[in-house]
């Protein structure tokens, strides 16, 4: 089984489209398909369900998926580690939480890019949850995540602390005692989010269930809809402080006790440690705050 043979299975089961595949391995379909099908007569396994609208990964191809990242993955790594590369350069998969991608990031990339333009980065945002399975399935070599982060296979570093305050619209009466907030709506992002678990544990501790919540993909998504006063949400001061000159936000307290979550940058901890990625999380440390 060849490396390219891995590349083109490990496209196909990741778009779960042979169509999809080709048009992004810039291949001819009729080749990716005769590609797989050998690579299918050679292990005398089906590996894909070939369905109407795509393929499907068969019992033998989860598994061979499982192998084929990890293979690829520790091919790059050998090539890093055997290369004279004191330099940071190449392609780094990074991930971030769609907050610190909007307050953050900017900074902390700028001044990278200034330093190491050999490097070519690519950025994807999720919660914390959906970055964290990417970096354990070798898809990002590392991602910027809130804590509390606990898997044997992962490195965590701290990189900085956010304060989450919550946040209702400006025209909007202010909340004065905690039974109010029953009657809110919350907005949040999707399950997975940390800031969202955190959320809604506090209120579970205070007995408190918010009449409605609705679930969105992007800050922007949130603080429009708490500027038009559907509802509240618990966000990172920065990001709040940032958007008040478009937005009409006003912070709320409710409690002495500020709560804090800590930003870490996730890796695997059998990954090769990059000049890449150790230059990453040096100018994160330095402009997180």
């Amino acid at each position: 089984m060849e490396i390219r043979d891995m590349h083109i299975f490990l496209t196909v089961a990741n778009e779960g489209s042979i169509t999809r595949a080709a048009e992004k391995l810039e291949y001819v379909q009729s080749s990716i398909s005769i590609r797989i099908q050998q690579l299918e007569n050679e292990l005398n396994t089906v590996l894909f369900y070939r369905q109407r609208h795509g393929v499907q990964l068969t019992t033998s191809g989860q598994v061979l998926k499982s192998y084929v990242e990890k293979i690829i993955a520790l091919t790059q790594e050998a090539e890093n580690a055997v290369s004279d590369r004191s330099t940071p350069q190449g392609p780094l998969r990074i991930g971030c939480l769609e907050t610190t991608a909007a307050i953050r990031l900017p900074n902390i990339l700028a001044d990278y890019h200034s330093s190491y333009q050999e490097v070519d980065l690519t950025i994807k945002t999720g919660t914390t949850d959906e970055l964290t399975k990417l970096v354990l399935k070798f898809e990002l070599d590392g991602a910027f995540v809130s804590a509390p982060i606990e898997h044997e296979e992962l490195e965590a570093t701290e990189i900085g602390y956010e304060e989450l305050v919550l946040v209702t619209g400006g025209q909007q009466l202010s909340i004065e005692r905690m039974e109010e907030l029953q009657n809110q709506t919350l907005l949040v992002f999707r399950i997975g989010c940390s800031y969202r678990q955190k959320y809604e544990d506090w209120l579970g501790l205070k007995g408190i269930r918010p009449s409605k919540i609705m679930e969105f993909g992007t800050v922007e998504g949130i603080l429009g809809c708490i500027h038009a006063g559907l509802g509240i949400s618990l966000l990172p001061r920065s990001v709040v402080e940032r958007a008040k000159g478009q937005y009409s936000l006003q912070i709320q307290k409710l409690s002495e006790k500020s709560f804090k979550a800590a930003t870490l940058f996730v890796r695997r901890k059998d990954s090769y440690y990059t000049p890449a990625v150790s230059e990453l999380i040096r100018i994160a440390k330095e402009r997180f705050n």
